[in-house]
């Protein structure tokens, strides 16, 4: 008789971890390629500084050391962990994949890994196949990490997004559970918006001869797609994990603008005694690594939130999304 495995009935998310480019970069910095001011950038995305890695640090390095912290808070050895799952649009090669390295590098090898592509979404995607693994019986224990080091894909003269994009990497480490913890869930994708957030060429237009292929967005297509389309999602994750606003202590969207958090925060109604991350005023957007990154900064700041629920939703390029309660560790 064919044999299937049967995995653990709860996941929860045990610790987090994070790193962050070394380089405080203040708005100052980049207004005179975008002919803007400090001002300006403030009051369109609520960042007054990002972090930004050196030319000697990639994405990889920013995962490894997320990884490292996750683990050890975790209270496992990386031999435990039965897959790696890394989010990112900024390794530097095609292939191997950055998971591979990053598992070789922690000492969590033979650990099946490999990449996720979702961009802003990648994290809250890695967390639904985590808790898929663990319920399963693939794995006991799942890392997932979103890393990015998108001051390499930075044109300093695009008004649309340079301003915007900051280097780190947050990590999670996923397992079983003795109760709930990650609720079903809602994620998807609206390929009718595919070229909202994209590349300015292609790899065989760069080589080409075109100009190195950096990130530009259609803001205001992706502003109003975030606040209405989205709201819609964060709705349903939280109908779909049976929680109202009033049950969550902490909402943690991706970093993407601090205007669009602000009006998210509105259209759900969320009480006073919800926290918001707004990691972005410092950190800047970071795609995959934005919410473990935030999550990880409001646990540091607030550690009475641990053992509540937060709601958590990535969005961005592709146009993909993906949203689900958690609970905090």
């Amino acid at each position: 008789m064919l044999q299937q495995r049967r995995g653990h009935e709860y996941t929860r998310i045990l610790a987090f971890g994070a790193a962050r480019g070394e380089h405080v970069v203040p708005n100052d910095d980049l207004v005179g390629p975008i002919d803007s001011s400090d001002e300006w950038i403030r009051q369109r995305t609520g960042i007054v500084t990002r972090k930004r890695a050196g030319a000697d640090v990639e994405a990889v390095d920013l995962a490894e050391t997320a990884a490292r912290e996750a683990i050890q808070k975790a209270g496992i050895t990386p031999d435990q962990i039965g897959v790696v799952l890394v989010s990112t649009v900024t390794h530097t090669v095609a292939t191997p994949s950055m998971a591979s390295l990053l598992a070789e590098r922690i000492g969590a090898t033979p650990a099946a890994a490999y990449d996720v592509s979702a961009a802003c979404a990648g994290y809250a995607y890695g967390i639904a196949q985590a808790d898929s693994f663990i319920k399963s019986g693939l794995a006991d224990h799942v890392l997932v990490v979103g890393a990015e080091k998108l001051s390499d894909v930075v044109d300093p003269t695009d008004r649309s997004i340079s301003f915007l994009l900051g280097d780190g990497a947050g990590a999670a480490v996923v397992g079983p559970s003795d109760f709930p913890g990650i609720a079903p869930t809602i994620w998807g994708s609206d390929g009718s918006k595919w070229d909202a957030i994209g590349m300015t060429a292609t790899y065989n237009e760069w080589a080409a001869g075109a100009p190195r292929p950096t990130m530009r967005q259609a803001g205001q297509t992706v502003f109003r797609w975030a606040v209405w389309e989205m709201v819609k999602v964060a709705r349903q994750a939280l109908e779909t994990a049976g929680v109202r606003p009033e049950d969550l202590v902490a909402f943690v969207p991706h970093q993407a603008n601090i205007r669009i958090i602000d009006e998210f925060a509105k259209q759900l109604g969320l009480p006073d005694t919800v926290t918001i991350a707004r990691d972005i005023t410092t950190t800047g957007n970071t795609s995959a690594a934005s919410i473990p990154l935030a999550t990880h900064r409001l646990l540091e700041e607030h550690p009475e939130l641990s053992g509540g629920l937060a709601l958590q939703i990535g969005f961005g390029a592709g146009l993909v999304f993906g949203a689900q309660v958690v609970v905090l560790p």
